[in-house]
């Protein structure tokens, strides 16, 4: 763990401590995310989330019927988690707080670590951790910013990030992201609204087309959360295809069994499984 992991998982907390119960994702877009995998690779599983924030993709995973459901976080978000995952059967959970990249808490049908590897000092030490807790022939499934895609983002919002990480949270939160994400809300907005017409196709050239297709299904406070989220980290890295590639390439992992899908043209799913 570096000094600078340690300082943004106390701005992820804040986050995640202030956005309020449940989960923030809907099972649609936890479904999303997970897939190529899909129930059935959940059930009855022994399953692990390397860095849970409040809870929110352990909430839907757990209503697959795992046979165990773990996870890791160096942020202090224990207590709204358990909060969060209070209805789940007594005896499924077992929540930690510790540094994933050291971890050890055995082996695991599946393990998943979705987007936390880019906010991490040293993310090969992270997607070893990944391969370390996933059992010979068991799965492994991750999610990172793409280079690719997000150019926008790397040029605009994040040299605003730079500077608002280093604010109080209540000022990063209310005062940057919300007036900054009122203009992108209406774009994504707009966006959705003439995609669905026949001048759809002149608008595929636009900034975060993709993306703003699936964000607009959500809500205003999704959008804000998101935000803040981007805002309030110190480290966000963004990876090219052929650092994806070069991990996967691991002797760990199965050659055979490795999928890349570049998601929303502005990340990057990918994973695999453990050599048996």
């Amino acid at each position: 763990m570096t000094q600078g992991d340690q300082a943004t998982a106390e701005a992820f907390a804040t986050s995640w401590n202030t956005v309020g119960s449940g989960s923030v994702y809907t099972r649609e877009q936890f479904l999303d995310w997970m897939a190529p995998l899909d129930p059935a690779d959940f059930a009855g599983r022994d399953v692990l989330e390397l860095g849970f924030g409040n809870g929110s993709l352990l909430l839907h995973m757990g209503s697959f019927a795992p046979r165990r459901l773990a996870g890791i976080e160096l942020g202090d978000t224990i207590d709204a988690t358990r909060r969060n995952l209070a209805h789940l059967p007594a005896g499924m959970l077992d929540l930690r707080r510790g540094d994933l990249t050291r971890a050890d808490l055995g082996t695991f049908d599946l393990v998943y670590c979705i987007g936390v590897l880019q906010h991490l000092g040293e993310p090969r030490a992270g997607f070893d951790a990944v391969l370390r807790h996933t059992k010979p022939g068991g799965a492994f499934h991750c999610w990172v910013y793409a280079c690719e895609g997000n150019a926008v983002i790397r040029w605009i919002v994040d040299p605003v990030r730079r500077i608002a990480s280093r604010l109080p949270w209540w000022l990063t939160k209310y005062a940057i992201a919300l007036p900054l994400v009122i203009p992108y809300f209406l774009y994504a907005k707009l966006i959705a609204a003439i995609g669905r017409t026949a001048a759809r196709g002149l608008l595929r050239r636009l900034p975060l087309y993709d993306y703003s297709l699936w964000i607009a299904k959500r809500e205003f406070r999704f959008f804000h959360h998101v935000a803040f989220d981007q805002l309030v980290t110190p480290r966000t890295a963004y990876f090219p295809r052929a650092t994806i590639d070069d991990w996967l390439r691991d002797p760990a992992v199965d050659p055979a069994t490795t999928y890349v899908i570049f998601r929303n043209g502005n990340s990057w799913k990918f994973g695999g499984r453990r050599m048996g």
